[in-house]
């Protein structure tokens, strides 16, 4: 598989590079046990490196890739392989697009009914190779987990997309992992309403500019303060340049 995994800070990073997007999604098919993909930010990267069960995800997950610019510079300031910055929704339509194109199969999960049904329908529009073999909405009663799993499990799809609405986010596919034999699973929380189009898909342009950190700070001002974890990354950064040039 051409996949290159760095230590970055001691957490792992990809580097996955397009042209490599094919044979490395059919070779993550053909192993054995979910293989979950996880789009890293700094945020991502602070958290991996204090909190024991979410480093553990990252650190048995197949794909951890990129997607703060920060973490691109901070690769090359620690002079390792740089990592390739993509947008997660242009990855998952590439990867979207390899299935479709092998006839492999697809199950939805998450989001509002009403959004999921519009989504899957869509689906089904743009990827007329893919076999969309299930899907189930999120905002479910607990009880309904264990259907929920068996479902999935019986479907055994190649590609399960977690939306909005699951407990517990990326981490529901770590907890859980012990009852799928295989498949890739990816969080993307509003995948499925910008599939149903109730949600914009977002602008590629402010991606590609690092500016696209903005458009949270502007929902939510509170945001502005994760400045000091920002500072914290860049002061982690510059230690592990000076002292730690081997890991």
């Amino acid at each position: 598989m051409a996949v290159k995994r760095i230590n970055f800070l001691n957490v792992p990073l990809d580097v996955l590079h397009e042209e490599d997007i094919e044979e490395t999604v059919m070779s993550l098919l053909n192993k054995e046990g979910p293989q979950q993909i996880i789009f890293m930010t700094i945020w991502d990267i602070l958290r991996a490196r204090r909190n024991g069960e979410f480093r553990n995800m990252v650190e048995e997950a197949a794909l951890c890739l990129p997607v703060s610019k920060s973490l691109i510079r901070g690769a090359r300031f620690l002079k390792k392989d740089v990592p390739v910055r993509r947008q997660q929704f242009s990855v998952v339509i590439d990867f979207l697009n390899v299935i479709d194109s092998h006839y492999k199969s697809l199950y939805l999960f998450g989001g509002r009914q009403e959004s999921l049904v519009i989504a899957e329908k869509n689906v089904r529009s743009t990827f007329p190779g893919l076999r969309l073999v299930g899907r189930f909405a999120g905002y479910y009663h607990k009880s309904m987990e264990p259907h929920i799993i068996s479902a999935i499990s019986k479907a055994a799809p190649s590609v399960v997309i977690i939306g909005k609405g699951v407990p517990g986010g990326r981490k529901w596919i770590y907890r859980n992992k012990e009852h799928f034999s295989s498949g890739l699973f990816i969080r993307y929380a509003n995948l499925i309403d910008i599939f149903s189009k109730f949600k914009k898909r977002p602008s590629e342009k402010l991606f590609d500019s690092g500016w696209d950190f903005i458009v949270p700070v502007l929902k939510n001002p509170f945001r502005i303060f994760t400045i000091f974890g920002y500072l914290w990354y860049n002061i982690l950064l510059v230690f592990y340049r000076l002292f730690r040039k081997n890991e």
